[in-house]
């Protein structure tokens, strides 16, 4: 049936020599470039989630200052409310002393005009008093 004679052994031969060169032309840089992507992929991949976490854990960090910043903002606008406050409170008490102040000056003022022009009345009164006594007790001949 088959005949076993130099081409089976040349064959399988050229077969071992075919397989060796394709292997050393072909499949070991196919095979060293595909490892190579492996790992370029397998590096940036790991970069990547790298930089993800980071970016997670800045973004963590960003939000805790934003809001220590805005607890802080809201006690400074607090703080400056209360002072405007009490700012606002001395003014009007310094103000309400002021008018009162004045209130008992214009009085003093009134009351002092006021006995002046009683004075003066009284002064008037007893001028006139006189005249007329004069004209009642004036002799008439």
């Amino acid at each position: 049936m088959f005949d076993f004679d130099a081409t089976l052994p040349v064959m399988a031969l050229q077969f071992l020599l075919l397989a060796a060169l394709l292997n050393v032309i072909f499949y070991k840089p196919l095979t060293k470039a595909l490892d190579d992507r492996e790992n370029y992929i397998r590096t940036n991949n790991l970069e990547a989630k790298e930089r993800l976490a980071k970016a997670e854990r800045l973004t963590k960090d960003y939000e805790l200052q934003l809001a220590d910043a805005r607890r802080q903002a809201q006690s400074v606008v607090a703080q400056a409310q209360a002072e405007a406050q009490k700012i606002t409170a001395e003014k009007v008490a310094e103000a309400e002393k002021e008018a009162q102040a004045q209130r008992e000056q214009v009085a003093q003022e009134i009351d002092q005009q006021k006995q002046e022009a009683l004075r003066s009345l009284e002064q008037q009164v007893d001028a006139l008093s006189r005249q007329i006594l004069d004209k009642l007790l004036e002799p008439t001949y």
